[in-house]
């Protein structure tokens, strides 16, 4: 009998180290196919970015893909009218992507002197981004202080998932309402000369930063000791003092983390700005005229471009200006400003 118990022991044992064993597999697998795939994603836009770098005359082929389009029976002559024609159009025409285009203040991808000039759509990103966290960074830290400090237990059950529930709605919903209602409310109460402008998409913006702001700052708040509360009550601070100027300094870095994960949120948004900005390349600061994004440009543009064209390496090296700037904003976030706030609540 107690042979068979040492048996059926060791064969339940075995199975639980072959089940853990599989499940530890699996997990790492699924890791590592995720981190390839976002590196795969990186040298795709990357590399077809590179041409930029070094642009070749595109005339010929050009001119090969418009002697290829020819229908039924045409005579030869129409043809060489039409390639003479073009050909004199393409040697006139100046597409190149050089770091004076670039930097230009107009965004003109098409015509005969195409300017790519990147400073409009990086001051429209702007823009947008530091509107939304200004309306949506306070409403989420207030709200992170009151459902992890004075909410009762089972309001907070509701409130958190509410807010939470907002990370869920689909960008183009949000960006749907910013466009039928809240831009015809704007309009209608202040009387603005342009409906769609860079504050209506900020307004709607900072409805997708709002989850991520009040998750990460919660969670921060959260992990605070309590014996900093209970010090603070004893020496006679109410609740609010307390919160607002012991709690919230000492989760300083998780508030700062979660204003950067925020920032790269809507930094990197497309369907929300591409269908409330009103999509105009306009270099001014006032934000109530319409803007294009970095991302919007991508979204609009990208399927109307040819393979290989300027046009289409310049909007990959938008990709990749929004991959590196998104990237820098969460590793800093994450790697820093966390690791920062956990040295702390450790006493080192």
């Amino acid at each position: 009998m107690a042979e068979k118990e040492i048996s059926n022991k060791n064969s339940l044992r075995r199975k639980f180290r072959l089940g853990e064993f599989l499940a530890e597999y699996i997990i790492k697998g699924v890791a590592f196919c995720s981190f390839a795939v976002i590196i795969l994603i990186f040298v795709f836009v990357f590399k077809e970015t590179l041409p930029i770098f070094s642009p070749k005359e595109e005339t010929a082929t050009k001119q090969e893909f418009l002697q290829s389009e020819s229908y039924g029976d045409e005579p030869a002559t129409e043809s060489s009218s039409q390639m003479s024609d073009y050909s004199s159009f393409t040697s006139d025409k100046k597409d190149v992507a050089d770091i004076k285009n670039l930097t230009g203040k107009e965004w003109q991808p098409v015509g005969e002197d195409p300017k790519y000039g990147l400073f409009p759509l990086i001051m429209g990103s702007l823009k947008v981004t530091l509107i939304a966290i200004l309306l949506g960074a306070p409403l989420a830290i207030l709200a992170a202080i009151y459902s992890a400090l004075f909410a009762p237990k089972r309001f907070k059950e509701l409130i958190k998932p509410a807010i939470e529930l907002l990370a869920s709605f689909p960008s183009v919903v949000v960006g749907f309402f910013a466009l039928i209602t809240l831009a015809t409310f704007f309009q209608e109460v202040f009387g603005w000369t342009f409906r769609l402008n860079s504050f209506i998409g900020g307004v709607a913006m900072a409805l997708a930063v709002i989850p991520i702001v009040y998750t990460v700052t919660e969670d921060a708040i959260t992990a605070i000791p309590k014996y900093m509360t209970e010090a603070s009550l004893a020496l006679g601070a109410n609740k609010w003092q307390t919160a607002l100027f012991v709690i919230l300094p000492a989760a300083t870095p998780g508030v700062f983390a979660a204003l950067l994960l925020g920032f790269g949120r809507a930094f990197g948004e497309t369907m929300i700005v591409l269908m409330a900005t009103g999509n105009a390349p306009l270099s001014t600061l006032n934000p109530f005229e319409p803007v294009r994004t970095l991302s919007a440009t991508i979204g609009a543009e990208m399927a109307e471009v040819v393979v290989g064209d300027t046009h289409y390496t310049v909007l990959f090296l938008i990709g990749s200006l929004l991959f590196i700037v998104t990237f820098l904003i969460n590793a800093i976030a994450e790697f820093y400003v966390r690791a920062k706030l956990m040295k702390r609540f450790r006493g080192e």
